[in-house]
């Protein structure tokens, strides 16, 4: 009788067990999650909206598992004040351009090299090889890459024209405060770097800290940088990519099917920004010559100059700020695509 009773206590402790374990796995699945999201993507603008959409699609995929919060227009601070708000937790993801993607790590700033890309199509293709890795690097340093977000083509907005690189050399550049490193190479090359927080950039403008900054059509309209420096030099000088991302811990809370939901809505706010970027582009150029914006382009016989800076600038980059191994795969993702088609 006492064997029996020892056995049916047994049976009922395990049953106990089981039905907790199993109490504790529907909660779990039942919980919500808060992910706050900082950017400095401004508010009401083009990005800012589809972001949104992102984000509702996230809350609406998981009934609401998913609560996701957006702070847009830097009220966070810029972007290396926003990676060290995620790392320690006050933030769980995040709408990055490449300077705070370069925060995480210093990889990501092959994507940002002046005159290393000649086209729309071969960024993609050297984006397409060298994401595995990119991805790789980004979670070794605790972050998920949900999505890649595109802004256009930067380009060249002073107070007096360019045209050679001597006029560029004669006006203070604007150059992301903190990145030390960038300026020296700048001033090796002649030019005059300014570190200024991206927060600060129209007070820069204004009070003539900075003459020039280089940014994308969209985001000199939207911030109005036009207004103080308006003459655009005609050139593409860099693409302007930046990234979703969420930190390993906040992903890692999530279930498989809401993680499931928010990399399908990720993929879509990527695709939107492929489509819509080059059309919202051009109307941004066309909207600010309205408004007394003057286009300018290089000197006929200056583009040597401008190449000959642009490779010793990426050059000094190799190895000391980009990583070895993403700088070179990214000359031979660049190289592959070149080779593949005839007019080079």
């Amino acid at each position: 009788m006492k064997a029996v009773t020892q056995r049916s206590r047994l049976r009922i402790a395990l049953r106990g067990v089981v039905l907790g374990a199993l109490a504790a796995t529907l909660g779990q699945a039942a919980e919500g999650h808060t992910v706050k999201i900082a950017t400095l993507v401004p508010d009401g603008s083009f990005w800012d909206l589809i972001l949104e959409e992102q984000l509702e699609a996230w809350e609406e995929g998981t009934d609401g598992r998913v609560d996701a919060r957006l702070y847009p227009g830097g009220v966070a601070g810029d972007d290396p004040g926003i990676v060290r708000k995620l790392r320690i937790g006050q933030f769980q993801a995040a709408a990055l351009s490449f300077q705070g993607l370069m925060e995480i790590d210093e990889g990501f700033r092959v994507l940002a090299l002046t005159r290393f890309y000649a086209s729309r199509a071969e960024l993609l293709h050297v984006l397409d090889r060298l994401e595995p890795l990119l991805r790789e690097r980004l979670e070794e340093s605790g972050f998920i890459l949900l999505n890649w977000g595109f802004a256009g083509w930067a380009r060249l907005y002073c107070k007096r024209p360019v045209r050679v690189p001597d006029d560029l050399r004669a006006q203070k550049l604007f150059v992301w405060g903190g990145d030390a490193p960038s300026m020296r190479i700048y001033r090796s090359e002649g030019l005059q770097p300014v570190g200024v927080a991206a927060t600060d950039v129209t007070l820069a403008l204004q009070t003539g800290m900075i003459d020039c900054i280089g940014t994308p059509p969209l985001v000199a309209l939207t911030l109005q940088y036009f207004r103080q420096a308006s003459y655009q030099l005609d050139q593409p000088l860099a693409p302007f990519v930046g990234a979703t991302v969420m930190t390993t811990r906040a992903w890692n809370a999530l279930s498989d099917a809401d993680r499931a939901v928010i990399m399908e809505a990720s993929a879509r706010a990527q695709e939107r920004y492929l489509e819509e970027v080059p059309d919202q582009e051009a109307r941004a150029i066309s909207a600010m010559e309205a408004r007394g914006l003057q286009r300018t382009d290089m000197a006929p016989d200056s583009r040597d100059d401008w190449e000959a800076l642009a490779e010793a600038m990426a050059a000094q980059y190799r190895g000391v700020l980009v990583p070895t191994d993403v700088f070179d795969r990214a000359v031979e993702a660049r190289n592959e695509f070149r080779a593949a088609r005839p007019d080079g």
